[in-house]
């Protein structure tokens, strides 16, 4: 009787022990991953905030409302524009811009840098190189049929405008690989809907 009653705990002993390491082992095997990605997510974290300079972030801390204000603008062709070409050339705006103000605010959070506020009236970004006044706007918003494609198509060449000479010092002046990839893409992307809205408006 003691006999079988002392294999019995021996038995138990045996089986806690097997499922403790067990339970420790798969600690191990799940935690190693875990440590490599975290360790891997932080050196790239840090490569990012060290290879970059001042102009990199002034270049996303500016063309970040700079691309908002095109979006506001861009989101009005829907409603106003008579065109289907300028509704069109709004929507590829769109597209285009909204990914780029997502990847800036992304460089900004990792070197953190101050993030500019979505919804701003941009008031205080009047000096900014093709930016319009809050009075712009205003008569924008307003304007519908040819009069709005017209007034949409003039303000977005200015707009745009101010946006390849932002780029174009980012690509002279700029560090970061990825910041400096971007500005020349903007250069090419709007420089190119340039020729296309003063075609439209009968320049080209």
């Amino acid at each position: 009787m003691t006999t079988t009653r002392t294999r019995a705990v021996l038995v138990a002993l045996t089986a806690t022990a097997a499922l403790a390491l067990t339970a420790c082992g798969g600690d191990d095997s799940a935690g190693a991953p875990h440590a490599s990605h975290s360790a891997a997510a932080g050196a790239t974290a840090s490569a990012s905030a060290g290879a970059h300079n001042a102009q990199d972030v002034s270049f996303a801390q500016t063309m970040i409302p700079h691309h908002q204000q095109a979006l506001e603008m861009a989101s009005l062709a829907a409603d106003r524009a008579s065109s289907a070409q300028v509704k069109d050339l709004a929507a590829r705006i769109e597209k285009a811009q909204d990914p780029e103000i997502n990847t800036m605010t992304g460089w900004l959070k990792a070197w953190g840098e101050e993030v500019p506020m979505a919804g701003m009236d941009h008031s205080g970004h009047s000096g900014m190189a093709g930016m319009m006044s809050v009075k712009d706007m205003t008569m924008l918003k307003q304007a519908k049929g040819k009069d709005f494609d017209t007034m949409f198509l003039t303000m977005m060449v200015q707009h745009h405008r101010g946006a390849v000479e932002m780029a174009g010092t980012e690509q002279a002046k700029g560090e970061y690989a990825p910041a400096t990839s971007m500005a020349g893409s903007i250069v090419t992307g709007q420089n190119a809907e340039i020729k296309e809205m003063n075609k439209l408006l009968g320049k080209g």
